[in-house]
């Protein structure tokens, strides 16, 4: 008796996944809106500092205040970008609010500037 109700288990379990390929919708490449995507401009707002400091703290500062940062690396340079922002008037939004939040903080000898965001990272 044991053995036949281990093998109903088993049959049974092996019957879950069946069919589930079939009715599972497939994703579809997104290629139709990479390309509009990727033909807009877009902007990003560089924070940066006079003096040297580590990346970490900056982006880590930038996190506990609620901006989402990126870290690129060009000419083997590190950069810290806030964005991208789909115009140039959202990108002068947000660093409007990244300057309040380095005032309200009292954080001297940071600067931000708008930028053009890279495209390969």
């Amino acid at each position: 008796m044991r053995k036949l109700a281990w093998v109903i288990a088993v049959l049974m379990l092996a019957g879950c996944g069946e069919g589930r390929d079939a009715e599972a919708p497939k994703p579809k490449p997104a290629a139709t809106s990479a390309p509009a995507a990727a033909a807009a401009p877009q902007w990003a707002v560089e924070v940066r500092g006079e003096t040297p400091q580590a990346i970490s703290d900056l982006t880590g500062w930038l996190i506990e205040h609620s901006f989402m940062s990126t870290v690129v690396r060009e000419n083997g340079k590190e950069r810290v970008l806030v964005g991208p922002f789909n115009s140039k008037a959202d990108a002068e939004a947000g660093q409007e609010k990244i300057t309040a939040a380095l005032v309200r903080a009292k954080k001297r000898n940071i600067e931000t500037l708008v930028v053009d965001y890279p495209t390969a990272q």
